[in-house]
């Protein structure tokens, strides 16, 4: 497949489906299925409402590709500010490619857009987590120009059991 096929786009409420499907997709290949509990109707309360908490892109092939148009990764991310800088950092919740699809070039395009419209927002940096273990993640963002921040570690409080 020819990655110029390729179309990335803001996802819409049409999409929904698509981007539950994709997020349990990226829960199995981190190992996470056992805790997915995300819905369609958590899509339609905090991203396709009138002041979203989060935003998606979506990536699909495009119809000469094949007979019908195919969703093949997806980015979610958000907003975050900076007190340091003065500036919003735009936060990669979760970028993914399907398996059958990496290697095309297609994540790069997912970044290149999430690089544009953190440009447009004004933001000063990007940043996102990765699993220790997952080595051909860590290189492709190598591969990018990212940087890790090894004088942090990252800190969760579960509201559940609080």
């Amino acid at each position: 497949m020819n990655n110029s096929k390729i179309c990335i786009r803001q996802a819409e409420p049409k999409d929904i489906k698509d981007l539950v499907y994709l997020s349990f997709k990226l829960a199995e290949y981190e190992k996470f299925s056992h805790q997915f509990e995300l819905t369609e109707k958590a899509f339609e309360k905090y991203c396709f409402c009138a002041k979203p908490l989060f935003f998606s892109l979506i990536a699909e092939n495009t119809p000469e590709q094949s007979e019908e148009k195919k969703a093949i990764g997806i980015a979610i991310f958000f907003y975050a500010f900076s007190s340091f800088t003065g500036k919003p950092t735009l936060y990669i919740e979760d970028i993914f490619v399907l398996e059958e699809y990496r290697g095309l070039g297609i994540g790069k395009k997912l970044f290149t857009k999430l690089i544009e419209i953190a440009k447009e927002k004004d933001c000063a940096r990007l940043e996102w987590a990765v699993l220790n273990w997952n080595k051909a993640s860590i290189e492709f963002y190598k591969s990018l120009g990212a940087l890790p921040l090894d004088d942090r570690s990252t800190y969760r409080l579960s509201l559940n059991e609080i």
